[in-house]
């Protein structure tokens, strides 16, 4: 699951994490909408309803959020890899590379940003690249192939 501190965050997003938690991604869907309708220019309810999308395969829609979300707060490392996870899921494996590659330049220990590089990596060909970040995401988190695997992303 992605870092976000939600001590910083309005009471749904605490309702929602916790709705992530259960695997409840419509529920937490549905709690970051009412954020984003009382505060449109929450940058971060609108990358965590990107996430919740993309995990729950409303993909075009996440890629809007995550769209947003970074006009809103351009750059943002975390934004950049729910971007990258989205179009890793759609098969863009370049798109996704180019956010993943952009979240780490900020973020280089982000273990879902080298974990999802790898694997767009082994797809496109890269055996050796794809391993090596996936390798290093398993240094940092070592359960996160079987989460990611809970996702819908294998290696």
């Amino acid at each position: 699951m992605r870092s976000v501190s939600i001590r910083a965050m309005p009471t749904p997003c605490r309702s929602a994490d916790a709705y992530e938690q259960k695997g409840e991604y419509d529920r937490a869907i549905a709690d970051y909408s009412r954020i984003i309708v009382l505060q449109p220019t929450n940058a971060k309810a609108w990358n965590n309803r990107c996430w919740d999308r993309a995990v729950s395969g409303a993909l075009d829609s996440a890629l809007a959020d995550c769209n947003e979300s970074l006009r809103l707060a351009p750059g943002d490392p975390n934004t950049m890899d729910s971007r990258g996870f989205a179009y890793l899921k759609l098969g863009q494996f370049d798109k996704a590379i180019g956010d993943f590659d952009a979240a780490l330049a900020l973020a280089p220990r982000q273990a879902g940003s080298l974990f999802g590089r790898g694997v767009a990596k082994l797809r496109t060909g890269d055996r050796e690249g794809g391993r090596a970040d996936m390798a290093a995401a398993a240094a940092i988190q070592g359960d996160l192939a079987e989460e990611y695997g809970r996702y819908g992303v294998r290696q």
